[in-house]
C-alpha cells in the first residue's frame, strides 16, 4: 500500500531534485537538509558572523552563545550529561584521527588494537597507522554469516594485551546494528579502551552513550541531515583527560612564551582555530528540528521503508542481499552483472544510489566482491521513490543481463 513521508515537505532539496527527475536513495553517504537548518545558517549569515570565545563584542557574545547551545544541544541528543565532554571536529574522520594521535603515548610495543571486519575506513586506517608507527599488533574480529561480528570469537581475541577497542555501532554496508553490549563489556573486563563509531547509528534512535557506556562515541553531522564539515567526539570525564592534544594554535592555549605553553582541557582544549561556527550552530537547529519529531512515527515510517526496500530486492531472481540489513539500508549485487554498470544505468533513469567498495574495502575483498550496490533511506522518501527505484532497476537488468 503507498504511503508518503509527513516530513517530505521539511526537506525543500528532495521537491528540487524531484523537479530535475532525482530520486534520491543515498542518505547513508550524505542526507539532505531540513528547512530548519537552511534557516540557522541564514541568520547566522545575514545578522553578523563572528568569531567565538575570544571577543568582547555583541556579535562575538551571540555567536558563542549560539555556538555553546549547540554543543548543549548535541549533548541532550546523545544523553551525554554535561556539554563538557562534547567536542567539535571536522567530521567523524577527524575525531577518530584525533584520538588515535591523542591516545598513542599509552601504548607500548605489543600492545593491542581490536577493530572489526567490517569497518569504514575512517575507523580502520587511523588504528592500522597506529599500529604501525608504535609496533602495535591490530587485531580484526571476524564476522558471522549474518554480517554481525563474531562473539564466540571476539570472547578468544580480546585479551590481555588488548587495549582499546574499536567498532562501527550500524555497517553503513550489511545495515545491521552491532552487538555492542557484549562487546564493549569484553574490553571492559581487559580494562581497554573503547570507541564507538556511531555515524550510522547516531542517525537511527540508538545513541545513548550513557547506556552504552562506551569511553569515546563519534559521529559525522552531515549524515544526520546536518551541515558538512562536522564533527563530534564525545568522551566520558574519566577518559577525556587521556587524550594528548594533537593540534595547536588560537583558542587552546591557556598561557604560552616563546619555550612552552600550557593548553586548556576539553573540549576546548581539542578545538584548535577557529571551529566550523556557522555548521556548529547549523547542527544545532537540526538537532532541534529533530528532537521536535515524534520518535514513535519515525521509526515505524523507517520500518516501513525497510520492509518495501527488502522484500522488492528479494522478490527479483539474482540480486543478493549483502548480510541481514535491520534499517532502511541495503547493500546488494546482481549475479552476472558488475556493480558499476548498474549504477550508470540507475543514474541515467535519475535514480541515486552509491556504488563499489563504500570505504569498506577490506570487507568487500572478504565476500569476493569488487563492490555492491547500496540503497540508503532517509526521512524524506517515501514509497513512491521505492517504486521508481524498481522500475529503474527493472529496466536496467533487463539491458545488462
Amino acid at each position: 500500500m503507498p504511503f508518503s513521508s509527513p516530513w517530505r515537505a521539511d526537506f525543500p532539496a528532495i521537491a528540487a531534485l524531484q523537479r530535475q527527475g532525482q530520486t534520491y536513495l543515498d542518505s547513508a553517504a550524505t542526507a539532505q537538509k531540513p528547512q530548519a537548518l537552511l534557516d540557522a545558517l541564514n541568520h547566522y549569515y545575514a545578522n553578523g558572523a563572528a568569531n567565538v570565545h575570544r571577543a568582547q563584542h555583541l556579535p562575538g557574545a551571540q555567536a558563542t552563545q549560539a555556538f555553546e547551545d549547540s554543543r548543549s544541544n548535541v549533548s541532550r541528543w546523545l544523553n551525554a550529561g554535561e556539554s563538557g565532554q562534547i567536542i567539535f571536529t571536522h567530521g567523524a574522520t577527524s575525531a577518530l584521527n584525533l584520538l588515535a594521535y591523542g591516545l598513542e603515548h599509552g601504548f607500548e610495543a605489543g600492545d593491542e588494537i581490536v577493530i572489526s571486519a567490517l569497518e569504514h575506513h575512517a575507523n580502520l586506517l587511523p588504528w592500522q597507522q597506529l599500529a604501525l608507527r608504535r609496533d602495535l599488533k591490530l587485531v580484526i574480529l571476524p564476522l558471522a554469516d549474518n554480517g554481525l561480528i563474531d562473539l564466540d570469537a571476539a570472547a578468544e581475541l580480546i585479551g590481555p594485551r588488548t587495549r582499546l577497542l574499536a567498532v562501527s555501532q550500524l555497517s553503513n554496508v550489511l545495515g545491521a546494528w552491532q552487538p555492542l553490549p557484549e562487546l564493549l563489556a569484553l574490553a571492559k573486563a581487559r580494562n581497554a579502551l573503547t570507541v564507538v563509531d556511531g555515524a550510522q547509528g547516531v542517525v537511527h534512535g540508538r545513541h545513548d552513550v550513557q547506556s552504552l557506556g562506551c569511553d569515546f562515541y563519534v559521529f559525522s553531522s552531515h549524515k544526520l541531515y546536518g551541515p558538512e564539515g562536522l564533527g563530534v567526539l564525545y568522551g566520558r570525564h574519566a577518559a577525556l583527560p587521556r587524550l594528548n592534544h594533537w593540534q595547536f594554535g588560537g583558542e587552546m592555549v591557556l598561557t604560552t612564551d616563546y619555550q612552552q605553553a600550557r593548553f586548556r582541557p576539553a573540549p576546548l582544549g581539542f578545538e584548535a582555530g577557529t571551529p566550523p561556527i556557522a555548521s556548529v550552530i547549523g547542527l544545532g537547529a537540526t538537532l532541534e528540528y529533530l528532537q521536535g519529531l515524534d520518535p514513535a512515527a519515525v521509526v515505524d515510517h523507517e520500518a516501513r521503508l525497510h520492509t518495501l526496500l527488502l522484500e522488492g530486492l528479494r522478490q527479483r531472481d539474482g540480486i543478493r542481499v549483502l548480510g541481514e540489513p535491520q534499517l532502511a539500508l541495503a547493500s546488494f549485487v546482481v549475479e552476472g552483472v558488475h556493480n558499476a554498470d548498474l549504477a550508470h544505468m540507475l543514474t541515467e533513469q535519475g535514480i541515486a544510489v552509491r556504488a563499489g567498495h563504500h570505504c569498506a574495502m577490506p570487507l568487500l575483498k572478504s565476500m569476493g566482491l569488487p563492490g555492491a550496490i547500496r540503497v540508503s533511506l532517509g526521512l524524506y522518501n517515501d514509497s513512491d521513490d521505492l517504486e521508481r527505484f524498481f522500475n529503474a532497476l527493472d529496466q536496467a537488468l533487463e539491458l545488462l543481463r
